[in-house]
């Protein structure tokens, strides 16, 4: 039978078969031994062939379909594997707050390129507008002008309050949405906004670290009521690249790919080689600073190859 993994706890898979019903599944041993270094060999949003255990109600999931795209990232404890966030996406949303806890530039970046990386539209949505200052308002318009200049789009919201979440919803209808954040962001106070019936377990920021607490602890699908499905995910307090070259990077970045043919060498680096296009946008103020260090410390200290 064929069925859609709607929910990863580790080493059992909830599947949804083509007739809407649910069946507990596990893995095939064999599953950990076909070279997929991932962590986690199946991912929600996969698309799984499984057969019933004789006499049970679980399932066996016996084989994975192709995936069109994915979300990856390194493992935090295991560093040279990786986990797979959520597959076969129409497009992916990272919550982003500003303080309590913050979301830094740096952090923006490498979700964004690991986006670009697989061809997935990627979303910033800037929650927890019922908390600014006119400070931090000034610094929200800011980092909004910055990515809305390079294309993507941006949202500010609170999803607390409900505030500008219409037009939230307008983008996830009948579409395949990860979303993902630091832990303490609002995802799971998100998740409840888009879809009222879902009643996902919301936590306190903790005083000591100004850091979340992890509230959602594993990945799940949930179908949305006006139509669409999201992924909620555990929070992420890293996101490292991989399964990009470095030579490959600057494809990742948009406002240095479509000024990168016009690089005096083909295999231009972008950090200090004559007649560097990025170079000579970056120093025009065409290119934001922070990008470029974004870019520069992911091609320096990243295994961007694993």
């Amino acid at each position: 039978m064929r069925g859609l993994v709607t929910k990863s706890t580790g080493s059992w898979y909830t599947v949804q078969d083509e007739e809407g019903r649910y069946v507990e599944c596990r893995i095939k041993g064999k599953f950990r031994t076909k070279g997929i270094r991932t962590t986690n060999p199946i991912a929600v949003g996969d698309w799984v062939d499984f057969q019933m255990e004789p006499d049970q109600d679980s399932a066996v999931i016996i084989s994975l379909e192709p995936r069109r795209n994915y979300i990856i990232r390194k493992s935090i404890n295991l560093s040279k594997q990786t986990q797979i966030i959520g597959a076969n996406l129409d497009q992916a949303i990272l919550i982003v707050t500003l303080a309590s806890p913050p979301t830094s530039l740096g952090f923006i970046d490498r979700f964004l390129v690991t986006a670009e990386a697989y061809d997935i539209p990627a979303i910033l949505v800037f929650n927890k507008l019922d908390l600014f200052s006119a400070e931090g308002l000034e610094i929200l318009a800011a980092y909004m002008d910055l990515y809305e200049q390079i294309g993507y789009l941006c949202y500010a919201v609170s999803a607390q309050q409900g505030e500008g979440m219409d037009e939230v919803r307008t983008l996830l209808r009948d579409k395949t949405t990860l979303v993902s954040g630091h832990s303490g962001v609002g995802k799971s106070t998100f998740v409840n906004s888009v879809s009222p019936g879902t009643a996902l377990r919301t936590g306190a920021i903790s005083d000591w670290s100004d850091k979340g607490k992890h509230t959602t602890t594993f990945a799940e699908m949930i179908d949305l009521p006006f139509g669409g499905k999201i992924i909620d995910t555990p929070g992420i307090r890293e996101l490292g690249i991989v399964d990009i070259e470095k030579q490959e990077l600057s494809h990742f970045f948009p406002e240095m790919r479509e000024r990168m043919n016009t690089c005096r060498f083909n295999n231009c680096r972008h950090i200090n080689e004559p007649g560097c296009a990025i170079l000579h946008a970056l120093e025009g103020g065409e290119i934001e600073p922070s990008r470029y260090d974004s870019y520069i410390s992911i091609y320096n200290n990243q295994d961007t190859r694993n």
